[in-house]
C-alpha cells in the first residue's frame, strides 16, 4: 500500500516515521539509515561540541543519504546559545529542522522565509497553538509515555493527540508510546498524521552509540521499569529505572534542590550509562514503549516490519 499523508507530503518521505533527536546518539549512521529506510532520520545538533561538528556530521549524512534528514536543537537542556549551529544548518542547506526542550522563537525566527521544513516539539494544546503562530510547519504531541523530557502534565499521547489536532490547522506528529506498526495506526486514527519515536530508535543495530547494556535493560524493560524524574524541577523526564535514578529521586523526596541534584542529572551521567553501560554511574531516557521492544533490528528491518502491520490493520479497516 502506499503511505500518503500530510506529513510525508511536507517532508518529501516515503513513510510518516519520524526519528528524535535522542541526545549524545543521534549522529549521521543512524540518521542516514533511517532516511534511507523511508523515513526521517535526524542528527542532534546541541549534544556536539561546536558548529565543526554539526557540519561534519551533515555532511557525512549528505554522503550517506540522498534523502531528506532533519537536524535536532534541544535547546534549553545544554545551557549554551543555539544561533552559531542554527547557522550552520541553513548553510548547509538542511532540509529540515526540529526543535524542542524550549521556546522555539528563536530557532524559528532563524530560519523564516526559507525553503526549510519547522518542526516544534510541544507537550500541551497550548504549545501547540503558539508554535503555530511562530511558522511550524507541523508539531510534534509527546505525551506522558514518551522518553526523555516531557510535559509538566500527565496527559497521554491518546488524549492529547487529538485534543491537538483539534485545535491547530497544521500537521500532528504523534509521540510517546509509539514503537510499532499497531501504535503507529493507534496515533494515525487519533487524527495525527505521523509519528515520532525516539526509545525504539535507540534498540536498532544502526544506533552504534547506545551501549550494548542499555539496549539490553531496553528488551528486558515492561510496563514499570520507567521512572519519571525531576518533577522537582519543574522539568519532568522519564528514564529507565536503575540505581542511579534511584538515588535521584531519593533527592528529590528529601525536597533537594538543583545544586543537589545537578551531579546526578548532568549530560556526564547520562553518557555514562548510554555510552558506557554504568548503571551505578548514570542515567538512559526511556518511553513507556520499551515494554514493546523485544529485539534489535537495524532500521530497515524496523521500519519494514512496522509498514507490514500497519498494512495488515489497514486492510481489514477496508474489508
Amino acid at each position: 500500500m502506499r503511505w500518503e499523508t500530510k506529513v510525508t507530503e511536507l517532508l518529501e518521505i516515503e513513510y510518516p516515521i519520524i526519528q528524535g533527536g535522542l541526545a549524545y546518539l543521534a549522529y549521521a549512521d543512524l540518521a542516514a539509515a533511517v532516511s534511507n529506510a523511508g523515513g526521517l532520520g535526524q542528527i542532534t545538533a546541541m549534544s556536539l561540541p561546536g558548529p565543526d561538528e554539526l557540519r561534519n556530521e551533515i555532511r557525512k549524512v549528505q554522503t550517506m543519504t540522498n534523502k531528506p534528514f532533519g537536524v535536532n536543537f534541544a535547546i534549553g537542556q545544554h545551557g549554551r546559545s543555539f544561533e552559531d549551529m542554527v547557522q550552520v544548518a541553513i548553510d548547509e542547506k538542511v532540509p529540515v529542522v526540529s526543535v524542542t526542550g524550549g521556546n522555539p522563537k528563536g530557532v524559528l525566527d532563524m530560519v523564516k522565509d526559507l525553503p526549510i521544513k519547522k518542526l516544534v516539539l510541544v507537550a500541551a494544546r497550548r504549545q501547540a497553538e503558539k508554535a503555530e503562530e511562530l511558522g511550524a510547519d507541523a508539531v510534534m504531541v509527546v505525551g506522558q509515555e514518551g522518553g526523555g523530557h516531557l510535559g509538566r502534565g500527565d496527559v497521554g499521547t491518546f488524549v492529547l493527540t487529538p485534543q491537538v489536532v483539534d485545535s491547530v490547522s497544521i500537521p500532528v506528529i504523534a509521540s510517546g508510546g509509539i514503537v510499532d506498526g499497531r501504535s503507529m495506526m493507534a496515533a494515525l486514527s487519533l487524527g495525527a498524521e505521523g509519528i515520532e519515536m525516539g526509545t525504539r530508535f535507540i534498540a536498532t543495530k544502526e544506533c552504534i552509540d547506545a551501549h550494548p547494556a542499555y539496549k539490553q535493560a531496553l528488551l528486558e524493560a515492561d510496563e514499570n521499569s520507567t521512572v519519571v524524574i525531576k518533577r522537582t524541577l519543574g522539568t519532568p523526564a522519564r528514564a529507565l529505572k536503575n540505581p542511579w535514578t534511584d538515588k535521584i529521586l531519593g533527592i528529590e523526596k528529601e525536597r533537594g534542590d538543583y545544586e543537589a541534584l545537578k551531579t546526578y542529572i548532568s549530560g556526564e551521567a547520562n553518557k555514562q550509562y548510554i555510552h558506557k553501560g554504568k548503571d551505578t554511574e548514570g542515567f538512559g531516557w526511556a518511553g513507556q514503549g520499551a515494554a514493546r521492544i523485544q529485539d534489535i533490528p537495524t532500521v530497515k528491518e524496523l521500519i519494514n516490519s512496522m509498514i507490514s502491520e500497519a498494512d495488515i490493520i489497514k486492510e481489514k479497516w477496508i474489508d
